[in-house]
């Protein structure tokens, strides 16, 4: 299966820049995923590869062949890019059975009867649909809907298989069985895949790699355990995961060694950090939830940083108990498998497990309501 080259792609609606130099590589069988929040820019870029929008500027590459080059004046239409598609509403005809809208894109590709029969069988088998090819789409659930939706697809073997959001319609736990399923079938398969999810969940547990994007821009490219242990910007770091975030002044530096003055406490915290950090410059501290331990008053810990907190909420979801934490005017977040804490606790952490970022990072204002506690 084909890389897939996407270069300083550009793409305008009016005086609107929704894609601002977007540039990156999918390689041969690679699971990539565009993540972001909506309106970023994913969908748009999905539909500039299928052909379905055609960008202000840029070029598009499947394969070493060029599909887009708007220098060179190239522009090859949707039908003649081989590329498979699944939509959000899965765009099935109701009128047609299973088999018959798998016959669709094999018709108008002037496949014979013989060829026909056999893909659809193939395609049906590999999504474990076979024995329903007589059924009508108000016949099936939501989950097997999806799942001709995806073989219609696949059935006329495309180069690289285009996916935009195709499991949201489905429910969590309906969801969750589909991600395994749509992983398996994938690495079987070998197809180059391109995924469009706004769940970060989806994108961590499908993706090879990842590209996480805001307005229009790329924030970050890298593999899952890298956009979520090293997120790039503090931007990254809130919308993949959850993660609490303190404003302070970075008071002290040696090597990679950060001493932070925290602007809600005053307590000074150290951090290990790479970059290009300044004594006195404001900066942004960014912890995961795991990350942090909670202990007793009571109980002495040595070599990680301590910060003296209250427990204000503690809730069970099943494996493990969920904290709010007050630390002057915030609400820190912590997960835990201790479930009898209460009253005031000590905070710590490892100077390792912290992130740093420069500048201020002001949260949104629904964000900031959870997060900051009234005087």
């Amino acid at each position: 299966m084909p890389e897939v080259r996407v270069s300083h792609l550009f793409k305008k609606f009016g005086n609107v820049n929704v894609l601002n130099d977007i540039d990156f590589t999918i390689n041969e069988g690679e699971f990539f995923t565009l993540l972001g929040p909506s309106g970023c820019g994913k969908s748009t870029t999905l539909n500039c590869i299928a052909g379905l929008e055609q960008p202000t500027a840029g070029s598009i590459a499947v394969g070493g062949t060029p599909f887009v080059d708007t220098e060179r004046g190239i522009y090859v239409p949707t039908e003649e890019r081989n590329l498979g598609m699944v939509f959000q509403s899965y765009a099935l005809w109701p009128q047609m059975t299973v088999s018959k809208n798998l016959a669709m894109p094999l018709s108008i590709r002037r496949a014979s009867r013989g060829d026909k029969a056999e893909r659809i069988h193939d395609a049906l088998d590999k999504v474990g649909l076979s024995h329903l090819k007589d059924r009508y789409p108000h016949e099936l659930s939501g989950g097997q809907q999806q799942r001709v939706a995806l073989a219609r697809a696949l059935v006329y073997s495309p180069s690289v298989l285009l996916l935009d959001e195709p499991l949201s319609n489905l429910d969590a736990k309906l969801r969750e069985q589909a991600r395994a399923w749509l992983k398996r079938l994938q690495e079987d398969l070998g197809i180059t895949t391109v995924y469009v999810t706004h769940d970060q969940d989806e994108a961590l547990s499908l993706s090879d790699r990842i590209a996480v994007m805001f307005e229009g821009h790329m924030a970050q490219i890298g593999t899952p355990k890298e956009i979520y242990e090293r997120p790039a910007t503090a931007h990254v770091a809130a919308f993949v995961g959850s993660c609490n975030f303190f404003t302070g002044k970075l008071e002290n530096r040696n090597g990679r060694i950060c001493q932070v003055r925290l602007d809600n406490t005053g307590a000074i915290v150290t951090i290990v950090a790479d970059g290009d950090f300044t004594i006195g410059q404001e900066v942004t501290v960014a912890i995961r939830p795991e990350k942090l331990a909670i202990t007793p008053e009571a109980i002495d810990v040595a070599g990680v940083n301590v910060l003296h907190t209250e427990v204000l909420t503690r809730s069970y979801v099943g494996s493990r108990y969920e904290y709010g934490l007050r630390l002057g005017r915030n609400v820190v977040q912590v997960v835990s498998a201790d479930g009898g804490l209460d009253g005031a606790v000590r905070l710590v952490f490892d100077p390792e497990d912290a992130l740093l970022y420069p500048g201020v990072t002001i949260p949104s204002q629904e964000a900031q309501e959870l997060m900051t506690v009234s005087a």
